[in-house]
């Protein structure tokens, strides 16, 4: 179910214009599950993107597709 006003075009486009920049990125895995993270959009492909994690203790990628975004279940907020 779409949450949000955009399409998937508008999805992609929005996130390769904050490639680069520092996010705040919530994940919802299901099951009351949700990440929170602090990250830049590393990477963009056709259907997904890659997140590296900033965290002292813990380096890390995280992998989102833009359906994900559409539906809700990751949030990202540009800092």
């Amino acid at each position: 179910m779409q949450r949000n006003g955009l399409n998937l075009n508008e999805i992609k486009d929005k996130i390769t214009s904050i490639k680069g920049k520092g996010i705040d990125i919530t994940i919802n895995r299901g099951r009351k599950k949700i990440d929170i993270y602090e990250g830049i959009i590393e990477n963009i492909y056709p259907s997904v993107f890659t997140v590296k994690i900033l965290n002292n203790t813990l380096l890390k990628n995280v992998t989102c597709s833009y359906s994900d975004v559409l539906c809700g279940d990751v949030k990202i907020i540009e800092r």
